[in-house]
């Protein structure tokens, strides 16, 4: 049977892995700091517009005395940011088939990068041979211990799976064989309350997921987001030119909008906060120190970079983030008048045309 084991068991992982709990399938929660110690203590509370449900995963907080198993899934739902380190603590762990060693981690099994950004791939890649990107679109926020609010109903999450890279087309025994594997994940996660494609073209989706991230910076740091709707569309604006200029491909809007909207909308769950962020507000909002935009509009700046190119806008917005993390700001600490002033020399000369971008997940 298969097991999924979620490491930096979050937001997304907690509500995936809970999910798929509740539907007893077979999990492991790998999480640290309070909420994995209430996981432990008392178990997860899934809260949805429908409903609350409580499950008790077993949960861990590191490698350290986890059998793993022939088949199971190991699945990086950290930050961006704090992959690689995840990555190395995992690769190396034993795989035991009954008392035989089978090998590493990284050789045996398969990871998930369910991250938002496009960099978690090329990280995974350089320990474990077998990757697969996810592209998320899971409004999923985690605000105390123990409990996570899952805000997409009648689906909770609709999420884009596939090998990276993408397998030959001349390997097809390889691409059958790996299609079978998806299509088991599919239907234990599909029957969870996540629906879940497998296309070829997994990180054309993730990059049109990091078009869309680009608005969590505005979500962390003004009180109302919707303030900026000006500089949130001169900062996708800028952004598109670099991927054009680099020839890196993203689904279209109307591609991405018909993907969630027979799925999933974003509802009220009882209860819970009038505005409830994406994941850049959740680091500000629990004071971790860090945030993730380095590897959101930060990755903007990269691509621009290795184009000889810049991208003025968004590394101005990625070090602003920065900053607001490394001095506890909470979410709305910087008005709509103070960030303009803050980006003015790197706001463009007229106004870029831009389109309306989902709520950040």
């Amino acid at each position: 049977m298969t097991r999924y084991v979620f490491i930096g068991a979050g937001a997304i992982g907690s509500a995936v892995g809970g999910l798929l709990a509740a539907r007893g399938t077979d999990v492991l929660m790998v999480a640290r700091g309070d909420h994995g110690r209430a996981m432990a203590a008392g178990g997860l509370r899934l809260r949805t517009p429908e409903e609350t449900v409580s499950v008790r995963p077993p949960t861990v907080t590191g490698p350290d005395g986890v059998v793993l198993r022939p088949d199971d899934v190991l699945v990086l739902t950290t930050k961006t940011h704090q992959a690689e380190a995840a990555i190395d603590q995992w690769a190396d762990v034993e795989v035991h088939d009954g008392d035989t060693v089978r090998g590493r981690a990284a050789d045996l099994l398969p990871i998930i990068t369910a991250l938002n950004g496009v960099a978690s791939e090329e990280i995974a890649l350089r320990y474990f041979a077998r990757v697969y990107a996810a592209c998320v679109m899971m409004p999923a926020a985690m605000i105390d211990p123990g409990e996570v609010i899952l805000r997409g109903t009648p689906q909770r999450g609709v999420f884009h799976l596939g090998r990276y890279p993408t397998l030959p087309a001349d390997d097809p025994d390889r691409r059958e064989a790996d299609a079978r594997w998806l299509s088991g994940l599919a239907a234990d996660w599909d029957a969870a309350g996540c629906h879940v494609t497998t296309p070829d073209a997994v990180m054309d989706w993730k990059y049109r997921k990091l078009l869309s991230n680009l608005g969590n910076v505005f979500d962390a740091l003004l009180a109302d987001p919707g303030e900026a709707g000006d500089l949130r569309r001169a900062a996708e604006a800028e952004a598109r030119r670099i991927l054009d200029a680099a020839g890196i491909g993203y689904i279209s809007d109307e591609t991405d909008n018909a993907a969630r909207r027979p799925h999933f909308s974003v509802a009220k769950v009882p209860g819970t906060p009038d505005r409830i962020g994406g994941s850049s507000w959740q680091s500000l909002m629990r004071g971790t120190g860090t945030i993730e935009t380095d590897y959101l509009n930060g990755e903007i700046a990269l691509i621009a970079r290795r184009t000889g190119d810049a991208a003025p806008l968004n590394a101005r917005l990625t070090a602003l983030a920065r900053r607001a993390a490394r001095n506890g700001l909470r979410p709305g600490a910087i008005t709509i008048d103070r960030l303009t002033d803050e980006l003015r020399d790197a706001l463009p000369g007229t106004s870029l045309p831009g389109t309306s971008l989902p709520e950040p997940v």
